[in-house]
């Protein structure tokens, strides 16, 4: 049988697909990794890029996960500048589309050929912005998701081109809020919902994180949606849905994302997240997904929920590798996500539905540190903390311990 190009080829260049590399390394893997990255570069980090970035001017080394080097003595290979464009199934081969420069082509040499062959893949192409109809980035309209991304919002609100505009009141949309304003721009935050974090919070934590913002110079408009956008002379009018305007020389489009999975339309796995067993397995054999692109099971609640947070693609990564090995992936734990704004850090553990009862510890509106311990039906559901990082493990503890048979659910999903 003719070897593949890759015995283990990884599609994308994120989170879950470093950590998926790393933990098939350490696990004793010897087969021949090769990673594709769309961007020109190695993997790293995201969460800075609406934080650290605009505010700090953090550069691509420091938001790296690995030195160059580990790459070498790992033997992972980085093929830079390419995408997945199709899946060949019966074939077992992924078609690559050109993106960028080549560093360390699958051949060892800086080539590469058109398709690839693998043994296994992991599909690990992440997720890109939801774009709003009649609104085209570009100009004074941004996006945020790459570095590249970064530096151009960057370039812009250090400028001094006037009102910065957030279409979305998302994790992205309000970080990039706080930053703004801790930059001196004046910020306008525009969401469709009532709250924001609609999906994520009950509408009482939803209200309370409207007012830090708001405390902090952030005119927020809420249940509002964009009628129309019109660009003149590098600024933006924004006529809104209760029939006023907003004039901004810098508009960020931030209502959320898609997992990048069209490619894999003809192979019936796409678009879409993708739907795996609990070490990410797909129904196609020998197919996996990991992070952004896919859809886990949740343990704690019984179904295959989508789940775009850093926690998530680290431990999704790592159950793929030790699925890949033969081995169970690791213990469920409550999803978690955090957040950096206006000064707190806000991390939610587990799921809060819109109807439950919240007991708080702190007074949210004292400015001080609070918890809020969340419960449906009477049961704990999830914990809001506020600036108080040292009760995350007791956090999860609590969630978790609701959901005693977390584990037996997991692995039989």
């Amino acid at each position: 049988m003719t070897r593949p190009d890759a015995d283990v080829l990884i599609a994308g260049g994120g989170l879950a697909a470093q950590r998926c590399s790393e933990t098939l390394r350490r696990l004793g893997f010897d087969g021949r990794i090769v990673v594709l990255c769309q961007e020109p570069r190695a993997p790293y980090d995201r969460p800075p890029l609406s934080k650290a970035v605009l505010t700090d001017g953090r550069e691509p080394p420091e938001l790296a996960f690995r030195p160059p080097t580990w790459y070498a003595e790992h033997d992972v290979e980085l093929l830079l500048g390419f995408a997945a464009d199709d899946l060949d199934i019966p074939g077992r081969r992924v078609k690559l589309h050109k993106c960028g420069g080549v560093s360390r082509g699958a051949d060892g040499n800086g080539r590469c050929d058109s398709t690839l062959r693998f043994g296994r893949l992991v599909i690990a192409t992440g997720s890109r912005p939801r774009r709003l109809p009649g609104v085209t980035p570009g100009g004074g309209v941004h996006e945020l998701r790459t570095h590249t991304d970064a530096l151009a919002l960057r370039s812009a609100l250090r400028e001094g081109q006037g009102r910065l505009a957030v279409l979305g009141a998302g994790l992205v949309g309000m970080e990039v809020a706080s930053s703004a304003r801790a930059l001196g721009v004046d910020v306008t935050l525009i969401e469709a919902a009532p709250t924001p974090l609609g999906r994520a919070l009950p509408p009482a934590l939803g209200r309370w994180i409207t007012r830090l913002h708001r405390k902090h110079g952030v005119d927020v408009r809420l249940a509002t949606s964009v009628e129309r956008v019109g660009v003149r002379r590098r600024v933006a009018t924004l006529e809104l849905s209760d029939g006023s305007t907003v004039r901004a020389g810098t508009v960020l489009v931030a209502a959320g994302t898609a997992p990048t999975t069209e490619w894999l339309s003809a192979s019936g796995l796409g678009p879409g997240p993708i739907p795996t067993d609990h070490g990410g397995r797909t129904r196609l054999p020998g197919v996996y997904a990991a992070g952004d692109a896919a859809c886990f099971p949740d343990a704690h609640l019984g179904e295959r929920v989508p789940t775009p947070h850093w926690e998530a693609a680290v431990r999704q990564g790592t159950a793929v590798a030790r699925a890949i090995v033969g081995l169970e992936p690791p213990e469920p734990a409550p999803p978690m996500f955090w957040s950096d704004q206006h000064g707190r850090r806000i991390q939610l553990v587990g799921h809060a539905p819109p109807q439950c009862e919240i007991e708080l510890d702190g007074d949210p509106e004292s400015g001080e540190p609070f918890t809020a311990w969340i419960r449906h039906g009477g049961l704990p559901a999830a914990a809001l903390l506020v600036s108080r990082p040292d009760l995350l493990p007791r956090a999860r503890r609590w969630v978790a311990g609701a959901h005693p048979s977390a584990k037996e659910a997991s692995c039989a999903a």
